[in-house]
């Protein structure tokens, strides 16, 4: 399997696809101001306890106020509190958590009431983005992850993950870890670390450790401002990266150069030797374009998904849980009979689902209606296949083996809100009155659009994205259309085909690729 990355980056978002054997299987999309993201750290106060829930919401600065449960508090938590009143109190010296002495854990049965008060200063990290209308899920077992660790503060344990089967190879590491760690820090070990050297590992853990220290310092300088975002996680894309990364990896195409090199140093510390596959995409044509990524997005979502021989799944998707039905369409008949073309269609459903369940980033409960099979021996492959499909997930999951009923539930993990794109198109003519102008004279409509960038405007070179079909219309011809508006308007006109528009959408962009909203230009005169 080899794998691919691909980051477009938007004057207003950042998307990053990643592809498996050329199949489109993760997507996400972030804008560029988007704060909140899992991993952030706060220095905030509770706003308000919530004794009936044993929770509390905290201010950190979003529309709707974070929530707290006494269960995410921590079991270190007074060693955590005492250690964040002492940095406040104490604006000189930076205490050393290496020389904090721990005072009891909280009990598992406590209140949210006996623990906290309004007012009081506490120190989270974002466990959950804002989701729907609920505001951003937080701990205080905070953490810092790295490529090989996780380093949680006031925990003197040391995890080896389970996907390390080798015993040999988890004492060693455990080993290790007990003989480098400074006091008072836990220890996650990830499944990369298999193998790993411990010069490698001791690198990354005083680079955790220096990220501690650099957080505390900030807690110091907060100066009674609430909240204060005193860490802030890598951004979206190196930490993809950090998850992901893997000798499976071809190439990473990226358009932007800022990007470029900031990922580029990034493999260059973790993989010099392959450095190398980092590229910087400079094409004309968009990014996910180029690479029929575009494409693929059109086809994978959207409430029905066809994934062979005439066979689709519909997802839709309610507060509660997702809802998916598995459809054998008008696929030609198995010749083993009913039973054989059922438990086809399903396998290959399980197939489809599990790309979905990554692509989409769905979470929570997921109810899968399969087509009904007799032979439990189907039942059976069906839940197997759904089982080695889904160990490619990184988020956490549950399957529940299917029902008399042919159900199938699944639980998983849901940090972010589920990725919802939309793949029809509204008419950017009519909306949706169904109404629109003479297509004929579309071309006559963008040569106004040139006429006042040129002349009003004075803006010489700047490019025109339009539908493929439009692009190849204006660019046809030795004397094309393109060629004429060059000459007549005296500028430097790129004509540059775009997937994700629709038939009579149309942008213009300047010279440093920010988008110039003629329509509006227009519509102030």
């Amino acid at each position: 399997m080899t794998s691919e990355l691909f980051v477009d980056v938007q004057p207003k978002e950042v998307a990053i696809a990643l592809t498996e054997d050329k199949s489109l299987v993760e997507l996400q999309r972030e804008g560029r101001n988007a704060s909140f993201t899992v991993g952030n750290m706060y220095l905030a106060r509770v706003k308000k306890l919530m004794p009936g829930l044993n929770a509390c919401f905290v201010d950190v600065g979003y529309e709707k106020d974070a929530f707290l449960h006494y269960l995410d508090l921590g079991p270190q938590f007074n060693s955590l509190d005492k250690f964040v009143r002492q940095a406040l109190s104490d604006k000189k010296k930076t205490p050393l958590i290496t020389k904090t002495n721990m005072l009891p854990e909280l009990e598992k049965d406590g209140t949210i009431a006996a623990t906290l008060k309004v007012g009081q200063e506490v120190l989270v990290q974002i466990a959950k983005e804002p989701i729907s209308t609920k505001g951003p899920r937080l701990t205080s077992e905070i953490s810092f992850a790295g490529r090989y660790l996780v380093l949680i503060p006031f925990n003197d344990k040391i995890s080896v993950s389970q996907k390390i089967k080798s015993s040999e190879e988890r004492a060693r590491l455990k080993q290790l870890l007990q003989s480098i760690k400074p006091r008072n820090f836990g220890v996650i070990v990830r499944t990369v670390a298999e193998g790993k050297r411990v010069a490698e590992l001791d690198g990354e853990l005083k680079v955790l450790v220096r990220q501690w220290e650099d957080a505390v310092k900030i807690v110091q300088r907060s100066n009674n401002k609430y909240p204060t975002l005193i860490y802030e996680e890598t951004s979206r894309v190196v930490a993809l990266l950090r998850d992901l990364f893997n000798p499976s990896f071809e190439n990473i195409y990226v358009n932007d150069a800022i990007v470029y090199q900031e990922i580029k140093d990034y493999v260059t510390l973790i993989a010099p030797e392959r450095v190398g596959i980092v590229k910087h995409y400079k094409g004309q044509l968009p990014l996910f374009d180029n690479f029929a990524i575009t494409k693929q997005v059109k086809a994978s979502f959207g409430k029905t998904v066809s994934y062979k021989s005439g066979a689709y799944l519909i997802i839709e998707h309610t507060e509660a849980l997702h809802v998916v039905d598995v459809n054998s369409g008008n696929r030609t008949k198995n010749p083993s009979g009913q039973e054989g073309n059922a438990l086809e269609v399903n396998l290959g459903a399980a197939d489809e689902l599990a790309r979905q369940l990554r692509l989409r980033d769905m979470g929570g409960i997921i109810v899968v209606d399969f087509i009904d099979m007799s032979e439990p021996s189907n039942r059976q492959k069906v839940y197997e296949r759904m089982m080695t499909n889904m160990q490619k997930d990184r988020a956490r999951h549950n399957i529940l083996p299917l029902s008399k009923f042919g159900l199938m539930q699944i639980t998983r993990q849901r940090v972010r809100p589920a990725m919802d794109v939309t793949t029809t198109e509204s008419c950017p003519t009519c909306f949706g009155t169904g109404k629109i102008k003479s297509s004929i004279l579309f071309t006559d409509t963008l040569e106004s659009k040139i006429d006042y960038m040129a002349h009003k405007l004075k803006v010489k070179r700047f490019s025109l994205h339009v539908h493929p079909y439009i692009a190849a219309y204006i660019n046809q011809g030795v004397v094309s259309l393109k060629w004429r508006w060059r000459m007549k308007y005296g500028c430097k006109l790129s004509i540059i085909p775009s997937q994700k528009l629709g038939f009579l959408e149309y942008a213009f962009y300047d010279a440093h690729g920010e988008e110039i909203d003629m329509k509006e230009q227009l519509d102030n005169q």
